[in-house]
């Protein structure tokens, strides 16, 4: 066994004290750092028969992490974008260990040097005013599904909210007075408020009915068993309706509509009626900047209106965990247990 510090102990430290308490990450990121740590593990193992329990940080060394990016590209197949994931998380994790260990600092930089693989960044699929309206005319307001898909639809073109989003959204979200607005619990467990149309409060007060008045845990949004809907069942209400439209649309046939879409429909028309980036930043939740800069490079021709332009219109552990001794034997199971 090489002398060293023993990467076990600060992988631990870093996927249960750092990523979840100190900056309380969505269990998604979570998952993503921990089995990229997991793969890059297993490479090293394999390639240079060192036992996860007996590695070192010394160890892992710039060129063993380039070698391990040149693993998921030509043996596993990854595109650019994953492998750009993996390498973030490594950067994140020897971030964490310099801070504990001046003299792994240099080594650290090393390592956070290597440049993530720039994927094409995909061209934003959005709906043009026309497309939106009529997706949201598709559902038969006549039937109690057809008001809940119409309540649905209107409510994420209205927040911008992600599918995973809308399904957590609960009567005790909602606000309809004085100002109508919506809480919205997003990625990173941050929450954000968003204003909603007088006709959007209108259609979801009608949705709720009596359950206005009923616990304010209960979801907003329900499916055909009167249970909470999943990201995956919006989804699909979404393709439902689209279809349903492209039959008054042709143009929407060559789209590929889901609830991200409109999400992008949102940003987009947003950006057109005037509203400034940083508006739109807040209202869509994202982390960074440089993401919402990507709805501008969409539509040059930005007109100064008033918001209401694209809205509907009524009518139609204290100290952190303990350090694993070296030579833990049980680190996999740890990364495959969380």
């Amino acid at each position: 066994m090489s002398d060293g510090h023993l990467f076990g102990t600060f992988v631990r430290r870093f996927l249960v004290e750092h990523v979840v308490l100190d900056r309380n990450l969505s269990r998604h990121t979570q998952k993503s750092y921990r089995d990229s740590i997991r793969l890059l593990l297993t490479f090293v193992r394999d390639r240079y028969g060192i036992e996860p329990m007996d590695l070192t940080a010394e160890q892992v060394t710039a060129d063993v992490v380039r070698a391990f990016v040149a693993h998921l590209k030509e043996e596993r197949g990854n595109s650019d974008a994953t492998q750009g994931l993996r390498l973030v998380a490594i950067h994140s994790l020897f971030r964490f260990i310099s801070s504990l260990v001046p003299e792994l600092v240099e080594l650290a930089s090393h390592i956070n040097r290597i440049p993530c693989r720039r994927a094409e960044t995909p061209s934003v699929p959005y709906l043009e005013k026309e497309e939106i309206d009529l997706l949201l005319a598709a559902p038969d307001r006549e039937t109690a599904i057809g008001r809940r898909d119409h309540a649905l639809l209107l409510f994420l073109y209205n927040s911008g909210a992600r599918a995973d989003e809308a399904a957590r959204v609960t009567v005790g979200d909602l606000s309809f007075a004085p100002t109508a607005s919506v809480r919205i619990l997003g990625k990173g467990r941050k929450t954000r408020h968003c204003p909603l149309w007088e006709h959007t409060a209108e259609v979801l007060r009608d949705l709720l009915g009596t359950r206005t008045d009923g616990p304010k845990t209960a979801t907003v949004f329900l499916n055909v068993r009167r249970e909470r809907m999943t990201r995956f069942g919006i989804h699909t209400l979404v393709e439902r309706n689209a279809a349903r439209a492209a039959k008054e649309i042709p143009s929407l046939r060559q789209k590929r509509v889901s609830p991200h879409s409109i999400r992008h429909t949102t940003a987009v028309h947003l950006l057109r009626a005037g509203v400034d980036i940083n508006t739109i930043r807040a209202w869509m939740g994202h982390a960074q900047l440089e993401t919402t800069n990507r709805y501008a490079e969409v539509d040059l021709e930005m007109k100064a209106k008033a918001l209401a332009s694209c809205a509907i219109k009524g009518g139609d552990a204290e100290n952190g965990p303990p350090r694993s001794p070296r030579g833990d034997p049980k680190l996999m199971e740890f990364l495959t247990a969380l």
